[in-house]
Formats: C-alpha cells, sequence, structure tokens
C-alpha cells in the first residue's frame, strides 16, 4: 500500500522533463556542469548536435569518434582547437560512445546515444554561486514532486534508453563492483543504486533488505536516513513496506533532500553512504530498535509538508 504522510493516498505517475535552466524546445537544453554527472546525449545521423561550454575546451577523448567521415567510427566529430563546442553527428543506427571534456582542469563526461529525437544544442552552464541564486537554501520540495522522482528513478533505465533527454541532469551511479553493504548477522542491506536530482536537492537510494532469519524483520518505513562524513540526513520520502519475509528480500527506495536546518546537501554520489532505519521489535517486545543500514525501500512514507 502506498500513503503519504499528511496527505491522502494517492496512486500517482509523473513523469517531468526536468533541466537545469529553462529551455524553449527539447532540442535546445541547458545543464549545469557537474563532473560527478554523466551526461546523456541523443544524437541524429542526419543532424548535427553541439555542445558548448563556457570557455575553450581543454582536451577532448573518444573512441569510435572519426574526424572526416571516412575512417570508421560511430560518430563524425569536429571540433576547432581553442575553440568552446564541438559538434557531432552519428554515422550508425543505434551508435553509443561516451565523450570525454577536459574543461577547468575538470573532466566531464557525455554518452552519445543515436536517436530519431536528437538535441541540437547541448549548452554546458557553470554552477551558479550562493549569491546568483540562493544555492545556500534547500529549495522547496512538495510531496508530488517528490513521489515523481522517486518514478523518474524507478523508470531510469527505460527513460534513458527512450527519452535520454529527460534524464539528462541525472546523476546516476551503481555501485558495481564496490557495493555499500551492513552486515548485521540477521539481515543484510545494500545500496545497490543511487540518483541525484540536483535542482530539487535530492538523491534518490534504491537498496536491497536481505533477511536471514526464520522471522519476518519489521521496521519503521518512513525512519531512513543517511550518514555522510560526520552528518545525518533524514528520508523526505520513502518506498518501503515495512517488512521482509522470512529468508527473503525486498526492494526499498527512499530520498533525502536538503539538510535537516534548511541547506542544501550538495551531496555527491561518491560518498560512503551509511543508512540508518528503526527496526521494530516482534510481538511482545517493546522500543523500536535503531540500526545502522545502507539503502533504500516500498510504501511511501514521505515527511515533507504539502
Amino acid at each position: 500500500m502506498k500513503s503519504i504522510t499528511k496527505l491522502a493516498s494517492l496512486a500517482v505517475t509523473v513523469f517531468t522533463v526536468t533541466v537545469a535552466l529553462a529551455h524553449s524546445s527539447k532540442e535546445i537544453l541547458t545543464v549545469f556542469l557537474d563532473e560527478n554527472v554523466l551526461v546523456a546525449v541523443p544524437v541524429g545521423t542526419n543532424r548535427v548536435t553541439t555542445i558548448s561550454f563556457p570557455s575553450p575546451i581543454d582536451a577532448i577523448d573518444g573512441a569510435d569518434f572519426t574526424v572526416d567521415g571516412k575512417t570508421p567510427g560511430q560518430f563524425q566529430l569536429a571540433h576547432a582547437k581553442g575553440s568552446a563546442f564541438l559538434s557531432v553527428r552519428a554515422l550508425l543506427p543505434h551508435a553509443s560512445a561516451n565523450l570525454n571534456i577536459r574543461w577547468n582542469d575538470r573532466t566531464y563526461v557525455f554518452e552519445l546515444i543515436e536517436s530519431n529525437t536528437p538535441v541540437l544544442s547541448l549548452n554546458m552552464k557553470a554552477m551558479p554561486t550562493p549569491e546568483e541564486t540562493g544555492a545556500g537554501r534547500a529549495p522547496a520540495v512538495s510531496p508530488l514532486k517528490l513521489l515523481s522522482l522517486l518514478d523518474k528513478a524507478k523508470a531510469f533505465p527505460l527513460l534513458k534508453s527512450q527519452q535520454p533527454e529527460s534524464v539528462a541532469d541525472v546523476g546516476f551511479t551503481a555501485y558495481n563492483g564496490k557495493p555499500l553493504v551492513s552486515d548485521f548477522n540477521d539481515y543484510q542491506i545494500q545500496i545497490e543504486q543511487a540518483f541525484r536530482f540536483n535542482t530539487e536537492d535530492t538523491v534518490v537510494f534504491r537498496a536491497a533488505i536481505t533477511n536471514e532469519t526464520d522471522m519476518a524483520l519489521i521496521y519503521q518505513p518512513d525512519s531512513f536516513s543517511i550518514r555522510a562524513g560526520n552528518r545525518l540526513y533524514p528520508q523526505s520520502i520513502s518506498d518501503a513496506t515495512g517488512a521482509v519475509p522470512p529468508r527473503g528480500n525486498s526492494i526499498v527506495y527512499f530520498a533525502v533532500t536538503g539538510t535537516p536546518d534548511g541547506g542544501r546537501n550538495n551531496l555527491s554520489l561518491k560518498n560512503q553512504f551509511t543508512v540508518l532505519v528503526n527496526r521494530l521489535p516482534p510481538p511482545g517486545h517493546s522500543a523500536p530498535v535503531e540500526n545502522v543500514t545502507n539503502g533504500p525501500a516500498q510504501s511511501i512514507h514521505s515527511s515533507k509538508q504539502p
């Protein structure tokens, strides 16, 4: 059952195209520069896509690119040394390749994907200063917006494949090879994926909870929080059942937005996150047990006010 604190039960699926700045059409996008975010760029075979930076590009690295169109490659690339932009065109159906661009002593990663609906102009813009946008204050994010962010995280593979422009500014990591796991003998929690929505200053986590006992594992589904360094960030919403069957597992989603004092958290997906959740005692016992966990969860609970 899905529910949300101080809001009637809802069954809402909202998919929104989120970009860092306003834009006139989906073919022309503006995205904030963030070296921790992989930017998916749909590119056409019969259209040219231009990627622009605020100042001259330092270097470009990529595989399966050709500059003359004659050398075999999946994409054709044009760039004049010392310029602040480059242009690309797909040469094959279903072509895909990553392009790494060095700018201002940082590396920015782009994933180019052949598409029938390409982006024609992608303008990379430097992050605004706190003075410019009040970036020191957390954005106001409604419960419905939080629901839509959970939906977008769940549908991320499909959106990335079919509507890459809608997730172009979403940071994503899948902890492959370096899982974040907490082992508590009778259960484990592993963070599988994390998604950063910078405009909303919100990180959505997907985690797997594994119960290794012969009794159901009961926990408080609206009690998730994460620890990054020495700071704690309580959940803004969760999608969790509150129980894991004996010898079973459960997938959990939850999100954190801003900081407890109303500031921006600006959390990087490179953090070694630890998650806290209140484990409830079995029948006949009292007082919840708080345990450290590493991940997200399935029923929807929000601590945000409508």
